[in-house]
């Protein structure tokens, strides 16, 4: 009787443990057209409408460049600024036909 108690904690625990497997990644939210790369070096939300889990990946990545961007500056001796324009200028050029990039003008485009 015991045995069928404890099934649906089981089920339970299994089901919130998968669920970060659920998460969108960088790549799916890039090829769905939900985030793209600006000349700044950091990530846009494409759409302003975009559900929280995007600009949730969006902050999280951008925090996560933001301090690769000082440590480089440092070590490169230049202004953070430097070095997030001139890795901004990398992305938007490795930027793959089909993605997202946001033009001088502040327009997202399809490159």
């Amino acid at each position: 009787m015991k045995r069928f108690a404890l099934r649906p904690l089981l089920l339970s625990g299994l089901l919130l443990l998968s669920l970060p497997g659920w998460a969108l990644s960088l790549d799916e939210a890039k090829s769905q057209g939900l985030v793209g790369e600006q000349a700044n070096g950091y990530l846009g939300v494409v759409s302003d409408s975009a559900a929280a889990d995007v600009r949730a990946l969006v902050n999280d990545v951008n925090q996560q460049r933001q301090q690769l961007y000082l440590e480089r500056a440092q070590k490169a001796g230049v202004k953070p600024e430097i070095m997030e324009l001139r890795t901004g200028e990398r992305l938007l050029e490795r930027a793959p036909a089909g993605e997202f990039i946001r033009t001088p003008d502040g327009r997202w485009v399809r490159k």
